[in-house]
This record gives C-alpha cells, sequence and structure tokens, in this order.
C-alpha cells in the first residue's frame, strides 16, 4: 500500500489499482505525442515493469516470458499472410495494373451516369482489399481517379466522397492484411474471418454503387453523362481483356481460401506470384520496380512486426501490474450486459479510430477486450466481433474531423477543393456504413452463414 499525507489525512492506495490505469494513460499520452509506436509501447512497458518491481508489485519472472512469445510471434505461420497481401497490392499497385484498371473500368462503365464513380468503388475495393492501407489505397485513388471526375465535370464534394470511403472498403473486404491481424489477435481461423466479412463486404460496396446510382439519376448535375464514349464489341473485348485477369487474381486468391485449397499465407504468395505475373505481362515488371515493391513490402511489414512485439511486451506488463483484472471488471460490471460491453467497447475503437492506426487498435484494444467478450459473448461470437470491429474501424477512418481517409486525400487533392467539401461529400457514405454496421450487429446470421455452411 502507498500511504499519501493530505491535509492531516492519510489516504492508504493499493498500487494495482494506479499503475494499470497510470500505464495505459500515459500510452496514450505518448501516442499522440507522434513518437513511433512501437518505441512507445516498449519504452512504457520498460518504465512501468521497473515501477512495479521496485513496488514489489510486478513479478519478474512476467519479464523472462517475453523471449517466448517474441518466439512464437516469429513461428506463427498466419502472420507470414501479412507481407504475401502487402506486396501483391504494392506491385499491383506500382506496375500500373490498378491505375489501368480504373482508366478501363471508367470507360466500359462512362456510359452510365455515375458511371466513373461506380468504377472508383469497384477498383477502390479490391484495391483496398489487396492493401488493406487506408493511407496507400486513398492517396493512390485520389492521384489516380480524382482528376479525371473532375473533368468529366463530377461535383467536387461526390468525387472525394466517393474516393475517401472506397478507400476504407480494404477493412472488411477479403483479402485484406487488416483480417488476417483480427484473426490470429482474436484467436480465430483467418479463412473463417475472410467468409464472415465477404456479405458485409459486398453490401458495403453494394450500398455505396446503388447510393451513386440513385443520386446520378435524381441530381444529373453531380454526375454528368459521357455520351461521347462510344464503344463497339472490338473495343468492349479489348477493355476485358485488361479487366477480367486482375480481377480473376483476386477471384482465385479467395476462391483458393474459400474452397479449403489454401491457406492465407499460401494464397497470399499466389497472390504475389500472380501479380508478378500480370506486371510482367503488361511491361510494367523490371528490377527497379521489384526492388521498389519490395522495399515497400519490408518497410510495411517491419512496422506491423515491431508493433506487435512492442504490444506483447505491452500486454504482459500490464497483466503484470494487474491492469487486465481492472479492465475486465470494468467490462464485466457495465450495465446492460452484452449490449453495455458492445456499446462501450465499439465506441472506444471508434474514437482511438481518430488517432491511431489500425495495427495499433488491433493490437493494443482488441486483447484487452478478448477475456470479457469470450466471457460476455462467447468463443462463437468472436467471428462476429471481429467483423464489427473492422466495420466501426472504417466507419471511424472515414468520419471529420478526424478521419485518417480525409487527411491522405486531403494530402493529395488539388488545392482548389476545399476541405469543407471533403467533409460534406463523405456524409452520405457515413451515413451508408452506420446503416450496414447496424445490419451486421442486428443480424449475426450476415457474418456467420458462410463460415457455418463451409463447416457442414
Amino acid at each position: 500500500m502507498i500511504e499519501i499525507s493530505l491535509a492531516g489525512y492519510v489516504i492508504s492506495l493499493d498500487p494495482s489499482l494506479i499503475l494499470g490505469p497510470g500505464m495505459f494513460i500515459t500510452l496514450v499520452i505518448v501516442l499522440l505525442s507522434g513518437y513511433p509506436v512501437a518505441f512507445c509501447l516498449g519504452g512504457v512497458s520498460v518504465i512501468f515493469s521497473i515501477i512495479g518491481i521496485t513496488l514489489n508489485i510486478f513479478d519478474p519472472l512476467f519479464v523472462t516470458a517475453l523471449p517466448q512469445r517474441i518466439l512464437g510471434i516469429m513461428g506463427n505461420f498466419t502472420l507470414l499472410a501479412i507481407p504475401a497481401f502487402i506486396f501483391m497490392g504494392a506491385m499491383l499497385e506500382t506496375s500500373g495494373i490498378a491505375e489501368r484498371l480504373l482508366e478501363n473500368m471508367g470507360r466500359l462503365l462512362g456510359r452510365i451516369r455515375g458511371g466513373l464513380a461506380l468504377a472508383v468503388v469497384i477498383v477502390g475495393s479490391l484495391l483496398a482489399a489487396t492493401t488493406g492501407v487506408v493511407a496507400a489505397t486513398v492517396t493512390t485513388m485520389g492521384l489516380i481517379s480524382l482528376p479525371s471526375m473532375l473533368r468529366a465535370g463530377y461535383d467536387r464534394s461526390l468525387a472525394t466522397g466517393v474516393i475517401a470511403a472506397s478507400g476504407t472498403l480494404g477493412q472488411i473486404i477479403p483479402p485484406s492484411i487488416v483480417l488476417v491481424v483480427l484473426g490470429d489477435q482474436l484467436g480465430i481461423s483467418v479463412g473463417d474471418l475472410f467468409l464472415g466479412s465477404l456479405i458485409p463486404g459486398i453490401l458495403m460496396a453494394s450500398a455505396f454503387a446503388i447510393y451513386i446510382l440513385v443520386i446520378s439519376n435524381l441530381k444529373p448535375e453531380l454526375a454528368p453523362e459521357l455520351n461521347h464514349i462510344e464503344l463497339d464489341r472490338p473495343e468492349v473485348f479489348k477493355l476485358m481483356k485488361i479487366i477480367i485477369p486482375p480481377l480473376g487474381l483476386i477471384i482465385l486468391v479467395l476462391g483458393s481460401i474459400f474452397f479449403g485449397i489454401a491457406t492465407p499465407t499460401e494464397a497470399g504468395t499466389l497472390g504475389a506470384i500472380g501479380a508478378m505475373g500480370l506486371a510482367a505481362s503488361n511491361k510494367g515488371f523490371s528490377q527497379k520496380q521489384l526492388f521498389k515493391v519490395c522495399d515497400e513490402t519490408v518497410k510495411t511489414t517491419s512496422m506491423v512486426m515491431a508493433i506487435l512485439i512492442g504490444s506483447t511486451a505491452f500486454s504482459l506488463v500490464f497483466r503484470g501490474v494487474g491492469g487486465d483484472e481492472l479492465i475486465a471488471q470494468l467490462l464485466l460490471n457495465l450495465p446492460g450486459g452484452k449490449i453495455g460491453f458492445m456499446v462501450f467497447s465499439m465506441l472506444t475503437i471508434f474514437i482511438l479510430g481518430f488517432f491511431i492506426d489500425f495495427f495499433e487498435i488491433a493490437f493494443i484494444a482488441v486483447p484487452l477486450l478478448l477475456p470479457s467478450a469470450n466471457q460476455l459473448l462467447g468463443p462463437d461470437a468472436l467471428l462476429w466481433l471481429g467483423v464489427v470491429i473492422g466495420a466501426n474501424l472504417q466507419t471511424s477512418f472515414l468520419t471529420p474531423p478526424f478521419g485518417f481517409a480525409l487527411f491522405y486525400l486531403r494530402g493529395v487533392a488539388p488545392k482548389s477543393i476545399r476541405t469543407k467539401e471533403i467533409y460534406r461529400g463523405v456524409v452520405p457514405f457515413i451515413c451508408l456504413q452506420i446503416s450496414v454496421l447496424i445490419l451486421i450487429i442486428t443480424f449475426p446470421g450476415l457474418v456467420n452463414w458462410l463460415p457455418h455452411l463451409s463447416w457442414s
């Protein structure tokens, strides 16, 4: 016990009730300072382990378990899917395949009012799913598609809203490194998580597409019709030859997982090799290009693994000072039981999404919520919870004024586009995302049906 003398009164405090919350609050403050996340996690862990040992409330044996946990991370076969999918997305992007896919999809759909916006949703969904990194997708789509949409006379708010919203779809559309990380942290099959997220992901993308078609016809001035585009049959076949291979690659990767032919890691490797083949066939593959893709893959993978190791140290020390028990008691004693837990946890994750990236949330917040989720919701509900978390973060990344997707788009958008136009453009898509999120929460069968079908 720590005794504090205040105005003649002696106050006794249990250190275990102070260190846990103090450790979490310190981490949040340090994260907001902009210091690298992995070092924040490791540094806070070292400082509070020393304090805990000094106060005799932290068993040093907890520290000796850290090397074994790190070795467990290094030997985790599932996590090998992360560099494979990053490589696949980076190769499709840097080789120009994604750009050509968008341009030709726009030509194919150009005669439909709102066709360019539809092309952005389709290609943005695929690109977001393969990279799983909101920054990369939104930036790429902003550089490629925004100038074309503005030249075609599209409303600025609609154009920016479509791009930002499409860039966040990779949170729940497989194959996605976001789902790989969530599956690992929740202790569930990544293949099942891919299956479970497929229907919600299609619902989300379909909702965007339907909104574009409806608003384009209700307000034609927002999305002018491109009457000058005329395609004869040979031209259509030529466009399909450009569009079908990358789409076929993604379908092949997903199909091999869904039908049990390959694990997510093996399918990711297949996707990486297929992306190199597509790049070579489109004359977008060179030694320089390969080095660039490998460099991007190594940087992103190293960042993810460094955060994972740092979060492992943090969770170990946090548990050693009794923080996990405090969190569990708080969550288990919330009013409303399961509903109270879901409201609190989803609101917390939503707010965290304003300030830190998905990987930090997955490695810090999800492990803290997992024990209570197991007890309140049951192990069978973890698959559903993973998809709900992904959809929730997708909405958070799009919500003004702090949504990451908005900042990334602002960075590449012309100065003539005002920030309030970007904010106004994403509002309808936020409403659509929230509607689908409510649908997923209300009807868990939308998530569980396909995995249960594969089990049977």
